[in-house]
């Protein structure tokens, strides 16, 4: 809101506003908005087909706390879908299930008058990620440790976790937002679960520092859509402020059976009962993940369901293999032999990884993947590669010390 709109509401709040600073005069009208039975109101703005909205307050989703946004502070404020909305609200009455936001104080944590300056997320600029989002924080962090050799992480990386049942996916995930909430407290974290079970959800609060929204399996399938793009909007509008976010979703699978059930059908059914529209809106929600130049940047690290049992699952992961540029691949048998973290360290690797190893490192790097492809064996491979991390202090020293006994094992040759 403007300096001279400001006054003209503290004239009639009989606020004195002379020799006032425009955040002071901001402070005071909303001390007296709530002496006057106003209340604060602070959550994340969805907006309707309708061009209406409502400003969510209960962690993304529909609560009794909301507030109504008319359309003309919609477009006013030039507001869209995901921002954080901070304002007052108007007394309620009893035809007013949601009290409408009477002023608007800040936008994503600035001055309101800033959100008409911002860029469109579609216009930026997609670059190759080249900047190093590092899994290592710790000597014990071997989960980490053997990401970082095997399939290093960028900001701005799209990849996929493909896991089996069983295979230790939630615990390597949650290994993955410790060790970015550790070595990266600047980015944004949020971890969105999908159809999860609800003792899942409150583990992954208590586990990791970051939003933590969740839409469990006793939920329909439409609030599993609408919570999953709310995320993804929230996301979008941090990235067009400058920052770094990191989305963690658990699955994409089960992400595409919801708008699978949800979505209006097309009649073109693929094999294992998929609707050919259901898979347009989650690849809309991964191809979101971008590295911007000059910019922020938005990773999407979604785990991938395989060896279900179920086609429909198998023809979702067809469909989003060739997708990510990144792949982190866990293996069931490693799982059941009790060889955690159950990574097979051949099968996963990330695109263009040329650009987040120091070219110091690559010829240790691409050594050691050299040592571990001639194993011929998944087993034997990530047995010596995590014998080898718990041997040594940092990847740093297990590269050196792998180069060198390389060295003299050519030298006897």
């Amino acid at each position: 809101m403007k300096l001279p709109a400001l006054r003209e509401r503290a004239g009639l709040l009989e606020i004195p506003f002379q020799g006032m600073r425009k955040s002071e005069l901001v402070d005071a009208i909303v001390q007296s908005s709530i002496k006057e039975g106003y209340r604060t109101v602070k959550g994340i703005l969805e907006i309707t087909n309708e061009n209406y909205g409502f400003v969510r307050t209960n962690n993304f989703m529909q609560g009794d706390e909301d507030a109504f946004v008319q359309q003309i502070t919609i477009r006013t404020y030039g507001l869209r879908r995901g921002d954080l909305i901070e304002g007052t609200v108007r007394p309620g009455n009893s035809s007013n299930k949601f009290p409408p936001v009477a002023t608007i104080t800040s936008i994503n944590g600035k001055d309101p008058e800033l959100a008409l300056k911002r860029p469109r997320f579609r216009d930026l600029t997609p670059i190759y990620p080249n900047e190093r989002l590092y899994m290592e924080h710790g000597k014990d962090s071997i989960t980490g440790r053997a990401i970082d050799l095997v399939a290093p992480i960028g900001k701005g990386q799209r990849g996929l976790i493909v896991s089996p049942p069983k295979a230790g996916k939630t615990t390597v995930l949650k290994h993955i937002c410790q060790s970015i909430a550790a070595n990266n407290p600047e980015v944004h974290l949020i971890c969105l679960l999908v159809d999860e079970r609800p003792e899942e959800v409150t583990d992954m609060e208590r586990s990791i520092k970051g939003d933590v929204v969740a839409s469990t399996f006793d939920m329909p399938a439409d609030n599993h859509t609408h919570v999953a793009e709310l995320v993804i909007e929230r996301a979008k509008r941090l990235v067009e402020e400058g920052e770094d976010v990191v989305v963690v979703l658990d699955s994409i699978t089960r992400l595409a059976r919801a708008y699978n059930l949800a979505a209006p059908a097309s009649g073109r059914i693929l094999s294992g009962g998929v609707d050919s529209a259901a898979l347009y809106p989650p690849k809309r929600f991964l191809g979101a993940a971008r590295n911007i130049e000059n910019g922020g940047s938005l990773t999407i690290l979604a785990s991938a369901l395989v060896d279900t049992g179920s086609k429909m699952d198998e023809v979702i992961f067809e469909e989003f293999k060739g997708t990510g540029n990144m792949e982190l691949k866990l293996d069931r048998e490693l799982a059941d032999k009790r060889i955690f973290p159950a990574i097979d360290p051949v099968q996963s690797g990330t695109r263009n990884e040329d650009l987040l190893i120091t070219p110091d490192m690559q010829p240790l790097v691409w050594g050691l993947r050299r040592v571990l492809a001639n194993l011929n064996n998944i087993e034997r491979a990530e047995a010596s590669l995590i014998k080898g991390l718990r041997q040594t202090k940092s990847n740093e020293d297990f590269l050196i010390r792998s180069a060198k006994k390389a060295a003299q094992t050519d030298y006897i040759a």
